[in-house]
């Protein structure tokens, strides 16, 4: 039988976490925290990184970077959750679907792709001291984002792209909560084969080659810190690191855990309960994880609350220690 065009198929219903009327309100103010928090969160570290004079280095470039990708991460996909639940609706239009899964799958990959290059900035820092400045130059940290930037744009559009070819027929339902891409591909009526391939060879581009590097630069880290012969010397080395590796541990453990799980498309459930932690509980606990225990982090927050328009709202970052 000769698939239906795809433009018969005008919407899609995502199935969400309950079926229940009376879990909604739950999980709507849930989720309404988490992302007010996320956001707020990451605005106030890349308004710090921007104001106070002593983070303009290239480790705290490359957080505001994350923190904006984290913004752009939870903003695609839980408004849309919130307002469905608020409507008491499932739908998802065509064209919203696909525009989700495109800027999803950008800052996913921006995300990763910062993830690697704050690993390295670590690395220069730790194991070539003395030659960080010069290394980590201001035209070498745009040079990095930049070309992240293009890298993830560039692979998101080529999976958009193929997703418009695929055709839809009768079954509309997203086992998840957002249009993910690989539980999409499971309803299409026509052929996929492409997709898969595209989708395999992209998850191991943007998970396995960027989180070995990370791997490589933790192991030469390591060993640079086992060299420092004091104690308080090799602590305040690892402890520049701790934030970082606690992010890349929470998102690439949960994200991988998706992606290559051989359950990702029969255990729906687990899976979408798996992917509100990079999705969501990642891009909130960002900022805590970077600020509690920075010092640079906090001073710059307590400057934002002198400044006349932010003292109303953010007084409590005074009492920072």
């Amino acid at each position: 039988m000769k698939p239906q065009n795809q433009t018969s198929i005008s919407e899609f219903l995502l199935l969400g976490f309950s079926q229940y009327p009376e879990h909604q309100p739950m999980l709507f103010g849930l989720f309404l925290l988490m992302f007010v928090v996320a956001v707020l969160g990451n605005l106030l570290i890349i308004l710090a990184a921007s104001i106070d004079s002593h983070l303009h280095t290239p480790m705290y470039f490359f957080l505001s970077n994350l923190s904006f990708s984290d913004i752009g991460f939870i903003s695609t996909t839980i408004p849309k959750m919130l307002v469905n639940i608020q409507t008491q609706s499932k739908s998802i239009t065509y064209a919203e679907c696909i525009t989700q899964m495109y800027f999803f799958m950008v800052f996913g990959g921006m995300d990763t792709l910062l993830l690697t290059v704050m690993a390295y900035d670590r690395f220069v820092a730790i194991c070539h001291p003395l030659h960080y400045s010069i290394i980590m130059s201001p035209q070498l940290g745009g040079l990095l984002v930049l070309v992240s930037w293009v890298i993830s744009i560039s692979y998101s559009l080529i999976q958009s792209l193929l997703m418009l070819r695929l055709s839809f027929c009768t079954n509309q339902i997203i086992k998840h909560f957002y249009c993910e891409l690989a539980q999409a591909l499971t309803i299409a009526c026509s052929d996929t084969q492409i997709n898969h391939i595209v989708f395999y060879i992209v998850t191991c581009v943007f998970g396995f080659v960027p989180f070995s590097g990370i791997l490589y630069s933790y192991s030469k880290i390591v060993s640079s810190i086992l060299r420092i012969p004091s104690t308080d010397g090799k602590y305040k080395a690892f402890s520049t690191c701790g934030s970082h590796l606690s992010v890349v541990s929470l998102f690439y453990g949960t994200g991988l855990g998706v992606y290559i799980s051989s359950d990702a498309t029969s255990s729906s459930g687990k899976v979408v309960v798996t992917s509100v932690m990079y999705t969501v509980v990642t891009p909130m606990l960002n900022p805590f994880i970077y600020s509690l225990r920075n010092k640079d982090i906090k001073k710059a927050l307590k400057t934002l609350g002198t400044i006349p328009f932010l003292s109303g709202k953010f007084t409590g970052f005074r009492h920072l220690n």
